[in-house]
């Protein structure tokens, strides 16, 4: 290792560094780091990543929490960040990565909304712009401590997240995400962890029950009596258990676990409220439970 990359950091600093895709939040979370105290630099050049993280260690102020958000304007950039995480690496730098993404559709709204081009489109389609952006930060999402996908979440919703993320210290929380879905509307792209759940009965073909929802206590008392259910949950949740302390051996703080049946409706919905129960029986794991398919058609 060269001198130029000697670690500088304290030790007990923290420094987050936030990317992803264009019109997925990065300016929300920012603004929610702000006002968590932390020192947030926008849209930082790749090349001063490492003068940046020098310069706050040996600030007079002592700087403790650095937050830095980067995007990717061009292919030629995503070399110049990819290099400038593995300098922080190989020097011993522990920092966190956060990947904001969206669907397609979401971010063309947005953009849509906000009247302004993506930032990639060139003489294209705001949806050309996406893909090329999707293309160039694919690698930068495969290794991201976090991902949150913002598609379902407002401005609260998401600068909620961020706080619940960087507010604590001391243990390390898992925040987990239980997240019902239906297949047939696509399984959720910012799932860490999938369970199918179609090998229970459907109680869509219920006549009493198809009207009601995993919510309801007919429907659950339905699903979770059912032959295997049990046993599927509590064998799950055995299996997690090494993935739990995987990540806080990592330093790792979020993770989905998305429960797919065919609609959302029924039988993932009561599995997640089931699973995510027991999950907040764990020591600190936080459980946050949401039914993102919940009342489609």
């Amino acid at each position: 290792m060269s001198a130029e990359y000697e670690a500088v950091k304290p030790p007990e600093s923290e420094l987050v560094i936030v990317t992803g895709m264009s019109g997925a939040g990065r300016t929300t979370v920012a603004h929610a780091l702000e006002d968590q105290d932390w020192y947030v630099v926008e849209n930082l050049p790749p090349a001063m990543l490492w003068p940046l993280t020098e310069l706050m260690s040996k600030s007079q102020e002592s700087v403790t929490r650095l937050a830095v958000v980067m995007d990717v304007r061009s292919k030629d950039m995503f070399p110049e960040i990819r290099d400038a995480l593995a300098n922080l690496r190989s020097s011993g730098i522990n920092f966190r990565l956060v990947y904001l993404d969206a669907s397609d559709d979401v971010l063309v709204r947005r953009f849509e909304q906000g009247r302004r081009p993506h930032p990639l489109q060139g003489d294209g389609r705001i949806v050309d712009g996406i893909q090329r952006e999707r293309g160039i930060t694919s690698e930068l999402r495969e290794t991201a401590e976090i991902v949150l996908d913002s598609s379902n979440m407002s401005v609260h919703d998401l600068s909620r997240s961020v706080y619940e993320l960087f507010s604590e210290s001391g243990p390390v929380i898992l925040r987990i995400n239980v997240m019902s879905f239906g297949f047939k509307y696509g399984v959720p792209t910012d799932a860490n962890y999938v369970a199918d759940v179609r090998f229970i009965p459907n109680p869509h073909w219920v006549p009493e029950l198809r009207p009601q929802t995993g919510r309801d206590k007919e429907v659950s008392d339905y699903v979770l009596s059912q032959e295997g259910t049990s046993e599927f949950i509590e064998n799950y949740l055995k299996a997690l258990e090494p993935v739990f302390e995987g990540y806080r051996r990592e330093n790792k703080h979020y993770a989905t676990i998305a429960v797919g049946c065919t609609g959302g409706k029924h039988r993932s919905v009561a599995t997640s409220i089931e699973l995510g129960r027991r999950l907040a029986q764990l020591p600190n794991v936080r459980v946050n439970v949401t039914h993102r398919d919940l009342g489609r058609e």
